[in-house]
């Protein structure tokens, strides 16, 4: 019975303890969340040749195989591709490349 308590008691000192320590990492890792964010860049391409419903999905995924490419969102109606990136790693000449290669010219909207 007394060793059922001390365990029960030790547990959830220690369950306490990890509660203590993991409130205090949250905002050091929000505080690099938000440098990451600011160095992001987002370009808009202008994409040619997409007909189908299935270009988009080439498109996407072209570009995201870029490294530094975070998210790329694909509007079929505008023929357009929204792209956030980091600039300290590609650039967007690097991925209107990518979505040339794969058969869908892209160029930079401005």
């Amino acid at each position: 019975m007394k060793r059922t308590v001390i365990l029960s008691i030790t547990l959830l000192t220690l369950i306490g303890f990890g509660w203590t320590i993991g409130s205090s990492v949250p905002p050091a890792t929000a505080q690099f969340a938000s440098q990451q964010v600011s160095a992001a860049q987002t370009q808009v391409f202008a994409i040619e040749n997409m007909n189908c419903a299935l270009c988009p999905i080439t498109v996407k995924k072209a570009m995201e195989g870029v490294a530094g490419v975070t998210s790329v969102a694909v509007d079929f109606d505008a023929k357009t591709a929204t792209v956030v990136f980091d600039p300290s790693v590609t650039n967007a000449d690097a991925i209107a490349a990518a979505s040339t290669d794969a058969g869908y010219p892209a160029s930079v909207k401005g």
